[in-house]
């Protein structure tokens, strides 16, 4: 005998399967574009240049997520993570090797970066490594 399932109902929550893309405003969009260009090719990532807007955009994606740069629209201070609004932004690879892989190709870069190592405040298997957008400050 199958038990049968319940239909779901409006009130069901709708399964979210991932983050699509993130949208980076950046102060200086050309040597962000420099940076990114390096940075997202290491890491595999195609690139496409399609304005929106009539505004300049860098469009960055693999297979399964996108980050995109555009320009600001007024000239800021670099960022701070404890102002209203992105505070870092995160990427995950499978396992410890590829951190230190991506590490490798950040000094490949000249990217300075810290770590890779464990970071235990905030995970005891947190294992990163964390650099930053020399323009933006965006911490990565």
């Amino acid at each position: 005998m199958r038990r049968r399932r319940a239909a779901p109902t409006q009130d069901s929550a709708v399964e979210l399967i991932g983050v699509d893309h993130v949208y980076l405003t950046v102060s200086d969009f050309a040597s962000s574009c420099r940076f990114y260009d390096r940075l997202m090719k290491v890491l595999g990532f195609k690139k496409g240049t399609a304005p929106i807007r009539g505004e300049p955009h860098c469009h960055y994606y693999n297979r399964s997520f996108q980050v995109s740069i555009r320009p600001a629209h007024h000239r800021a201070v670099k960022h701070d993570p404890y102002a209203a609004g992105l505070h870092h932004l995160s990427l995950r690879v499978a396992d410890r090797a590829g951190v230190d892989q991506v590490a490798r190709k950040l000094r490949a870069l000249r990217i300075k970066a810290k770590g890779p190592r464990l970071w235990p405040e905030y995970s005891p298997d947190y294992y990163a490594v964390f650099f930053n957008d020399p323009r933006s400050g965006l911490k990565l």
